[in-house]
């Protein structure tokens, strides 16, 4: 099996990508990183000629077959296109674009580069989203014509070592993220296990304000975007983006015209698979509940990997496109329509719930349209500050109280 010769930027999540990477005979041959913390971590981890890097420029002018993207959540773009117009395959961590023009540079640039892009995006690749995929893909469903997705993530805001170990300073991206920016985890999978692409988007947020005296810098005080998306086969997904209700963890349901499946909430990896008691397939009863199993091959790898297996076969299958000159699942089309989704979805709850058309960028119209959308709720590294509100009170904002806890030793 060839060797893949692959470089990291951001070892904070790209370090957790190691094992696997191993696992799939790639070589880590590059690292950029300014944190001498993190790089001391993982050193013992690498290769012995790893090369260390600050600069990414010089990073990416070591010889390598691909690159890790896992920089800040809302800066993949600018580098993704750096490495693809080298000839340098990408694999980018979520999300991929945090601007609708920076959705039209990724496509163009993919489409006319000879290196491939593919989204790091990890949760479809869980054991229950492939079992619901091959159910779904079997036919015995009908029609999938609705889905829902839900990735349910709080926090207890009084623990000032998590809230600082993930939100360590005001402009950080988390203390302005949308709630329905981090959308892969919800919507990647649908979309996956269907096949469908969506292509109108609505929201409404649901607003609470965060604790008066809770130790925090947030800019958002939504705590879910419930969105819907009309899609390219004429089902309807419902999904949340990224919800701080409770209680932890992530469901998925497909239903069709005969039946439909979901994974059952709090109890792991146990499937439901239901249908109309006059479609019953032979040798399945009305009713099954059971927790599928990982084939031979992937058992011990996917067991060891992060999310749920999910990491081991993201670079598994961006390793075999490689090898193979095939397309990813998750190519520029994929990342950029999740990305114009998020991006729509909250301009939809800022406007109302007005619905929004999802772009094809692989269409000039749609392209020249949105090549200077720049519109974007973040803070980033280059000191460009927020021109649209991160949240459904657009004039919300960490209190003193608030700060002051946040700063406390």
């Amino acid at each position: 099996m060839e060797t893949i010769k692959i470089g990291i930027f951001g070892l904070r999540r790209g370090a957790t990508f190691i094992d696997s990477i191993k696992v799939c005979n790639g070589e880590i041959v590059a690292v950029c990183e300014r944190d001498e913390k993190l790089i001391a971590e993982v050193k013992n981890d690498l290769p012995k000629n790893t090369v260390f890097f600050t600069d990414f420029d010089s990073f990416i002018a070591h010889p390598m077959d691909c690159v890790l993207l896992a920089n800040f959540f809302h800066e993949h773009t600018p580098y993704a296109i750096r490495c693809l117009e080298k000839g340098i395959h990408v694999l980018s961590e979520c999300t991929a674009s945090s601007t609708l023009a920076e959705c039209v540079a990724l496509a163009r640039t993919a489409r006319n580069s000879n290196a491939k892009y593919m989204l790091a995006e990890n949760y479809p690749f869980m054991l229950f989203n492939q079992e619901m995929k091959r159910i779904c893909d079997g036919g015995t469903l009908g029609k999938i014509v609705y889905a829902e997705g839900e990735y349910n993530h709080p926090m207890d805001w009084y623990d000032t070592a998590a809230v600082r170990s993930i939100r360590p300073y005001e402009t950080h991206w988390r203390n302005y993220l949308p709630r329905s920016y981090y959308i892969t985890h919800s919507l990647a999978p649908l979309m996956y296990v269907t096949g469908a692409r969506p292509l109108r988007v609505s929201a409404m947020a649901i607003n609470d304000p965060l604790p008066a005296d809770c130790p925090t810098l947030s800019h958002v005080s939504d705590i879910a975007a419930i969105i819907t998306t009309q899609n390219s086969d004429g089902s309807v997904f419902k999904v949340t983006g990224c919800s701080a209700f409770g209680a932890h963890g992530n469901s998925y349901r497909f239903c069709g015209t005969n039946g439909q499946i979901e994974n059952l909430r709090g109890m792991g990896d146990t499937l439901m698979l239901r249908y109309n008691a006059w479609q019953v397939p032979e040798e399945m009863k009305e009713v099954n509940c059971y927790v599928p199993d990982w084939n031979e091959e992937d058992r011990e790898d996917a067991a060891h990997a992060g999310h749920g297996g999910g990491d081991y076969f993201v670079i598994r299958h961006f390793f075999d496109c490689i090898r193979n000159d095939t397309d990813p699942c998750f190519d520029y089309r994929f990342a950029a329509c999740l990305s114009a989704v998020a991006i729509l979805a909250h301009r939809s709850i800022l406007h109302g719930c007005q619905p929004f058309d999802i772009p094809d960028f692989d269409k000039d119209e749609d392209c020249k349209k949105y090549e200077n959308d720049t519109l974007s709720p973040f803070c980033y590294s280059d000191g460009t500050m927020p021109t649209i509100p991160c949240c459904s009170v657009v004039d919300y904002a960490p209190t003193e109280e608030q700060t002051v806890a946040f700063n406390k030793v």
